[in-house]
Order: C-alpha cells, then structure tokens, then sequence
C-alpha cells in the first residue's frame, strides 16, 4: 500500500517511528511496542536508518519483518550519509525487492564527532537529489521532512522554504513534520509553505515528552522549542518518572486532540481543516502513544 493513495482516501492517517535496536535486547523491546501497537492499526510505521548509515542492514530486516509478521505497512528511512550512488542503488533495489514501496527520504546527519555534512566520493548532497534518484528507480512513494520551527542549518525561514519546494518539485508525495510543542507553530508552517506553492500533505510530528533531559537535548539538535508552561510543568516533577510520563501524555493529548479538530471561528471565514495525520516518534515505546490514543477516544476524536 503506497501511503500517497491512503493519504487520498483516508484523513487522517496516524503513523509511528521507530529505530533499529543494536542489540538483540532492544530489538525484543522494540518488537514488543509493535505489538501492542498493532491492535490500533497504525495506517504505517517507519523504521530509522540509524547514524551514518549504520543500520542500513538492521533497517531492511525489521521493515520487512513488520509487513511480513505484523502486516502493518512499513516505510523505510534512506539517507545520503556514507553511501554512494551504487550503494544507495542497491539499498534501494533491495526495498523493492522486499516489496517495501515507502521510503523516507532524508540528506542525514553528519556522522558522530563532524560538524558538517560532507557528501561520500561518489554520493549525493542534498535530500532532494536522493529523492529524484529514488523516483527514477520505481515506482515509490516518497515522504521527506520539513521543520516547522526552520531547519537549523538554514539561513532563515524564507530560504528553508525555497529549498523545501525544491525538494518537493523533485517528487515527493508527502511531508513529515520535525516535533514541534506549540500548534501555532504548525499552522503557521502549513500557511507559509502552501502560499510558497507546496501542496502536498504535511503531516505534523508529535512526541511525547517521557524523559525531560532527553526532550532537552532532542530540541536543541533540531531546533524545536518547548513552550514555557509544559517547560515549567515539566520542571515541577522533581525528576519523578511517573509525572514526567503524564505530563507528557497529557500535553501531547491535548496538542493531538486540537490538531484533529477544526477551530469554530467567524462564521463568514474559510475553516481551518484539521491535520491530514500525526505522525508520533516513540522512541521505541509503547506506552506513551497507546495511553494518547485511549484519551484521543474517550475525547471522541476521529482515530
């Protein structure tokens, strides 16, 4: 199932990401969160590629494991670190094979101690030539990603979105937003990037806060905010796991629930459509989204 077509004629979707475990511990942590998500019949699942590529093989093996055991549909993420234009070929060649038709096309991080991007001998430089060069090689949907609060390598906002739309020109089906906390924040992205000529889905990236000194240092790389209230709240557990845990779900309900239902405004004034679909990154656990998801339908909002 290519996503693009339950995008067309589902809204909204729900997804979740995941990455691959080194370890054969965490890979059973992982498979378990599976599981017990299953039940809720994600629309898909995206597995990382890991940092610098390090998890290409793992990648492959659990995306194919997912729709083969779980039946849930996979995209696989692709990035252009530490691999030429054979060897992201051959990756590439090995999802069809696989008959994983979702990829999530991203340039990647630079690797563990590099300040910069730098592009293999052999490689590509941006996500929009790994985007262009996995259309050329079948028939793939392709997802990217967009950052409402401005990627951080960016000169600024205006520049962002001209090389967003160049990505999406390129052949991208949809986008997934980076985390964001402030819904203002999303909505404003959506209005800038359409008035900038992009029409395809977007949908919005939650995550649920579950540890604060990890959300700190997820912010910080990616340039996300995290408003003042919830930064308070979260400052006011004391460390305690339990609230830290409720906080976060509780926030992410709230946030999820305003996304999914369109504001009653002036009557006389075009209504804002609520999310095309949430995209939740879960670090592997479960707990927190399926607790979103019960409150999500106790609230009676469309899951």
């Amino acid at each position: 199932m290519l996503i693009r077509e339950r995008l067309a004629h589902k809204r909204p979707v729900f997804s979740f990401e995941f990455f691959p475990p080194k370890t054969e511990k965490g890979e059973a942590v992982l498979w378990r969160s599976l599981e017990q998500l299953a039940p809720l019949s994600p629309d898909f699942v995206s597995v990382t590629y890991g940092a610098g590529g390090s998890t290409r093989t793992r990648t492959l093996d659990i995306v194919a494991r997912i729709k083969r055991e779980l039946g849930i549909e996979p995209m696989a993420h692709l990035t252009c670190v530490g691999a030429t234009r054979d060897e992201l070929a051959r990756t590439i060649d090995q999802l069809g094979d696989r008959e994983i038709c979702n990829i999530l096309a991203l340039r990647g991080d630079p690797p563990k101690g590099e300040d910069q991007f730098v592009a293999p001998e052999g490689g590509l430089r941006h996500a929009s030539e790994l985007v262009a060069f996995i259309r050329e090689r079948g028939p793939f949907c392709i997802g990217a990603a967009c950052y409402p609060e401005v990627h951080p390598e960016a000169e600024s906002g205006a520049s962002d979105l001209q090389w967003l739309k160049h990505k999406v020109d390129a052949g991208v089906d949809f986008l997934i937003s980076q985390l964001f906390f402030d819904n203002a924040t999303y909505h404003d992205f959506v209005r800038r990037a359409t008035e900038a000529g992009i029409t395809v889905p977007i949908l919005a990236g939650v995550m649920p806060v579950t540890n604060y000194e990890q959300i700190q240092r997820f912010t910080q790389m990616c340039g996300a905010t995290i408003p003042a209230p919830l930064r308070q709240r979260l400052q006011s557990t004391e460390g305690d796991p339990q609230e830290v845990f409720w906080t976060g779900v509780s926030y992410a309900a709230h946030q999820c629930r305003a996304l999914l239902t369109p504001p009653v405004g002036d009557p006389f004034s075009t209504p804002r459509p609520g999310v095309p679909g949430i995209h939740f990154y879960t670090l592997n656990k479960s707990p927190a989204t399926r607790a979103i998801f019960e409150i999500l339908r106790l609230a009676h909002v469309a899951v």
